[in-house]
């Protein structure tokens, strides 16, 4: 397998000990790092896959493994511009469905393709948590609201023409590559222009003001109290030593598979506790 050439292996790996230096644990690193060698090529390549094994001293099978699961990574070269459309249950209904089907037969693509000329790959997304809104596409991540089969056409085509292009709101467009380097955890400095939300994402808001709702206050008791499970006294949710629901202990459960092995037997309740011991031996039960 060819890696990357010198000039940009050393660019990449001074790159990536930074990312890497933010974390007690390197393997907690690897999301970050792939999105790194994204910005590189544009897709998350087999030598993307061995960089990032050999600077987190992991398998290339489990970098890979990462990488298959996650769909913001690519496996293949992506245009200069990810194109998505919510398909999800509320923008489809809405007229997601019919925007992607336009799109696809505008572009002649299909789902994760991307235009001869390497501009757009079109792709379904799941909810992108903008249903005020809906129907909504992403382009590089960044909001396109309240779409049409007309405005969604319209903006492919000036983005192909190399037309100026304003997200609904949030940061000012990017390419692909520069908004995974960004992902990466290398800020470009536009994080805050923009805004995030708008008039229908605070309709509820105004409502509770105009009622005067207001949320319950808090209850919670002091951690060092037995009885109250050691929940929290900052309101977090959490325990003392970090537990749910503001218990710091694991909670037994009981297993209803008769199979299950002997240490279940100390669990009351548990069919272990009660009937005779199975023990497989071969693939066979005895």
């Amino acid at each position: 397998m060819t890696g990357f050439p010198p000039e940009v292996r050393s660019r990449l790996e001074l790159d990536a000990k930074e990312v890497v230096a933010r974390y007690p644990r390197s393997r907690s690193a690897l999301l970050p790092l792939l999105h790194l060698v994204q910005s590189e090529e544009g897709y998350v390549s087999a030598r993307g896959i061995e960089f990032c094994a050999q600077m987190l001293d992991l398998s290339t099978a489990e970098v890979a493994g990462v990488v298959t699961f996650y769909t913001m990574y690519k496996r293949r070269p992506s245009g200069e511009y990810a194109v998505g459309v919510c398909t999800n249950t509320l923008c489809a209904v809405l007229g997601g469905d019919q925007i992607f089907r336009t799109l696809k037969d505008h572009l002649g693509v299909g789902h994760d393709e991307t235009t001869p000329d390497g501009t757009v790959t079109l792709e379904h997304l799941e909810c992108n948590a903008a249903c005020d809104y809906a129907p909504v596409m992403m382009v590089n991540w960044e909001f396109f609201d309240n779409q049409t089969p007309e405005s969604a056409t319209q903006l492919v085509d000036d983005l192909r023409a190399g037309a100026p292009v304003r997200p609904t709101r949030g940061a000012p467009l990017r390419s692909f590559k520069q908004v995974s380097r960004v992902l990466a955890g290398f800020p470009d400095g536009l994080a805050n222009e923009g805004g995030s939300g708008g008039p229908a994402t605070f309709v509820g808001l105004e409502i509770a003001r105009e009622r005067g709702d207001e949320a319950p206050a808090p209850t919670t008791a002091p951690a060092s109290d037995p009885s109250a499970g050691g929940g929290s006294t900052d309101g977090s949710g959490y325990g003392a030593a970090g537990g749910p629901s503001g218990s710091d202990q694991s909670v037994p459960t009981s297993h209803s598979d008769p199979s299950t092995d002997e240490s279940d037997a100390s669990i009351p309740g548990s069919p272990s506790a009660s009937s005779p011991k199975k023990k497989r031996t071969g693939g066979e039960a005895t």
